[in-house]
């Protein structure tokens, strides 16, 4: 479905549109189709500087998955609470 126009919020509908047939949330494509219409951003880039998931306690992961609104946190695991903010 190439060309459709989602609005003044997606820059770049077909990468928008490719990561949604892809699985890819909404949320998620429109933040990446966006970061590639901006030519100052480097979304292809390693990005911030912060430890890796597996380096963070499960309070930190929790407190994070909080911060993101992610759904059903509590009863997660360490595991599970990486492989939600990493799906996110």
């Amino acid at each position: 479905m190439p060309g459709k126009d989602h609005g003044p919020t997606v820059k770049q509908d077909e990468v928008y549109q490719k990561l949604r047939e892809k699985g890819a949330s909404k949320e998620k494509a429109a933040r990446i189709a966006n970061a590639q219409a901006n030519p100052s951003r480097k979304p292809s880039k390693k990005g911030g500087k912060s430890d890796a998931y597996e380096e963070w306690t499960r309070d930190d992961l929790y407190e994070r998955a909080r911060e993101i609104g992610i759904e059903g946190r509590s009863e997660m695991s360490r595991d599970e609470l990486i492989d939600a903010l990493r799906n996110h």
